[in-house]
């Protein structure tokens, strides 16, 4: 791959890391620039796994040392995502790549058209008074469990936007946005670790770009961090928004 594509992708993954910290949904950009520069459809599904691996396992790290990471109940929700996982991976392995254009471009719009309508979520420090766990009936964890399977499906087969999935179910267990974002990014990095297997196994994932867009996603997703902006910042979740739609009709008309 030329220099200036693996500039382009360290560039990208900066901005990309850098959204996922302070809006979600980076994946929605990087996804299709990886298509825009020559990769086929799946090999940029498989090759967007790495920046996502490399960014979880920094972040990861962050939020343990901040001592705000449930481990008990990011491992019960854990396997059914995995699961998940595996099988939207292999259906984004053997869809026609046409179809999987058609299919992210719809799953964007769908995505943004949802989190503009969620009321936007207010700050949240470590520090602050947070929701412990409530006792869960029998009925609920399995509503729960199957939502994380089901959550599981859509991150294997396209990854994009499925923060915001995640956030959601792990809001109806009581939890708050901190040990949420805690509990999202363990469950992503897992589930990314057996869906990244299922297109290294088939051959769908480039190195080369793989890496560039990882640097990239590491150093924004610590600026972001670092920046302390929040979900429902106005000014970035516009942005966001006029990037995914310009894509999405991109995608629909190539």
């Amino acid at each position: 791959m030329p220099l200036w594509k693996l500039a382009l992708l360290t560039f990208t993954g900066l901005f990309c890391g850098f959204i996922n910290v302070v809006a979600g949904g980076g994946s929605f950009i990087s996804l299709p620039v990886l298509i825009f520069l020559g990769l086929p459809p799946a090999v940029a599904n498989g090759t967007n796994r790495i920046g996502i691996l490399v960014q979880n396992i920094f972040a990861l790290w962050r939020f343990h040392r901040l001592r705000v990471f449930p481990w008990r109940f990011s491992a019960a929700v854990v396997a059914p995502a995995v699961l998940g996982a595996l099988v939207g991976a292999h259906l984004a392995t053997v869809i026609s790549q046409e179809l999987f254009k058609k299919a992210l471009a719809f799953l964007m719009v769908m995505v943004t058209a949802l989190t503009l309508y969620l009321k936007p979520m207010g700050k949240l420090s470590a520090g602050q008074e947070t929701l412990s766990l409530p006792r869960l009936s029998p009925r609920r964890w399995a509503f729960i469990l199957g939502l994380f399977f089901i959550i599981g499906i859509y991150g294997g087969f396209v990854q994009a936007g499925v923060g915001f999935f995640i956030l959601s179910a792990i809001l109806l267990a009581g939890y708050d946005l901190v040990r949420g974002n805690a509990v999202k990014i363990f469950v992503v990095l897992i589930f990314t670790v057996f869906a990244l297997g299922v297109f290294l196994a088939k051959g769908l994932v480039h190195w080369e770009a793989g890496l560039a867009l990882a640097v990239g996603t590491t150093l924004g997703g610590q600026l972001g961090a670092f920046a302390s902006v929040k979900k429902g910042n106005p000014f970035i979740q516009k942005m966001v928004t006029f990037l995914i739609i310009v894509f999405a009709l991109r995608l629909l008309l190539t």
